[in-house]
């Protein structure tokens, strides 16, 4: 979902979790997001006034009868100015309220006038996390139509403890804001998505791999996530530290990840053919290692002796014909393919002898595009005859642009 020029409004519970809004705030706006902030008196104990101001470019609500404020009613007019709210750290008091109808301070009274998507990510010692009336207060917000309601992640908390109570980072909560903003059109779907590099083994040591950082799939997996699917993400070597979003368990009509993260070939191929029992579409976009070594020294090769030795190669087994030959009617298969030269002829080679039913072509000659980049450009082919030349096929060209903007523009391609 493509943020830019949305109105987000940041709800800030009492909590020490704090500190990480402005980071989130810093978030939103480089994507282009225009942000203000509401909190609770005693919020800006953990962060400050001039900080929340400063990095949104807007004034502070935290007091309903405060004479700065633009409007004598502002927790009308941000509900009217929002797209969107999230409301992070959400405390055990904020969450309870909020399910009670309780509007007493110019954050409640923000929230009880919401209709647009309101997130909430709770916040609090796992104790009173795990107690009654907070899990019945989040079981009823998670009933209404706008709420999506987040579990907490578990760690060490500000307590001293170990638990689920933390609040999920400001990267987390800034996808669980831009899957709020999506239609949830792809609802029911189970998409099996692989993404990064693999790891052949040479010794304890050293490996053969490639540059894949894993940018691309898990821009996909996100894509997925935010449209309502369920998608299992089987993730190789990567450089991104990407977790999904958690939804509390009564949360329903979201999207869900299941990431399974592997390291050679041989694991990718158990894990994908596993997953793929129970996808309605499979998205190859890992670059799994074509050749791993026939053995793994058990200790370090030594310079000059042991490295001297020539590596005896093997062909490892290749996912996506093993997927395109176990394809039942109804699933859909689309591979990848990241060329050199003889791009469109080598695709759809690919296309054809491995059974998908799309296939995404990059180059690594375009400036921009393939291995690292932020950005991408690539052309989507589709299968439509069983011979496939060059006139057989339909194609999409998307041309250079975000990860996360092509992974939509593929989403809309495929079916």
């Amino acid at each position: 979902m493509n943020i830019n020029g949305k109105h987000i409004v940041i709800g800030i519970g009492s909590g020490i979790a704090a500190y990480k809004i402005p980071e989130l705030i810093r978030l939103l706006r480089k994507r282009g997001a225009e942000v203000k902030v509401t909190t609770t008196k005693h919020a800006l104990e953990f962060v400050t006034d001039l900080t929340l101001q400063t990095l949104s470019g807007n004034k502070v609500y935290s007091d309903v009868f405060a004479a700065i404020n633009d409007h004598s009613t502002e927790h009308i007019s941000l509900p009217v100015w929002a797209d969107a709210m999230i409301v992070a750290p959400a405390t055990h008091d904020v969450i309870c309220k909020y399910a009670a109808g309780i509007a007493d301070d110019a954050l409640t009274t923000t929230l009880a006038a919401m209709r647009k998507p309101v997130v909430i990510a709770p916040a609090m010692n796992d104790q009173m996390y795990s107690g009654d009336a907070l899990q019945e207060a989040m079981r009823t917000l998670a009933q209404r139509p706008n709420v999506d309601v987040l579990d907490c992640a578990e760690g060490f908390l500000a307590c001293g403890t170990n638990g689920r109570g933390r609040m999920q980072e400001p990267e987390v909560l800034l996808d669980a804001v831009e899957a709020a903003l999506t239609p949830k059109d792809k609802l029911g779907r189970h998409v099996l998505i692989t993404a990064g590099a693999t790891r052949e083994a040479i010794d304890p040591v050293r490996f053969i791999s490639n540059h894949s950082s894993g940018k691309m799939g898990i821009a996909l997996a996100k894509a997925w996530m935010h449209h309502g699917a369920d998608v299992t993400l089987v993730m190789g070597v990567t450089t991104e530290h990407w977790s999904p979003v958690l939804y509390h368990p009564a949360m329903q009509g979201v999207g869900s990840c299941r990431r399974i993260d592997v390291v050679s070939a041989q694991q990718m191929y158990e894990a994908t053919m596993a997953a793929w029992q129970e996808a309605d579409m499979a998205i190859l976009a890992a670059a799994v290692a074509d050749m791993t070594p026939a053995t793994v020294a058990d200790h370090k090769m030594k310079k000059g002796q042991d490295l001297t030795n020539v590596i005896t190669l093997k062909e490892t087994k290749d996912i996506a014909r093993s997927l395109g030959e176990s394809k039942r009617p109804g699933q859909t298969l689309v591979g990848f393919a990241l060329e050199t030269d003889n791009e469109q002829q080598n695709a759809l080679k690919k296309l054809q002898t491995k059974h998908l039913d799309y296939i995404v072509m990059n180059s690594l000659r375009e400036q921009g595009a393939g291995f690292g980049t932020d950005t991408n450009s690539v052309t989507v082919y589709k299968h439509t005859a069983d011979n496939c030349q060059p006139t057989d096929v339909e194609s999409h060209r998307l041309p250079l642009a975000a990860k996360e903007q092509i992974a939509e523009q593929i989403l809309a391609v495929i079916r």
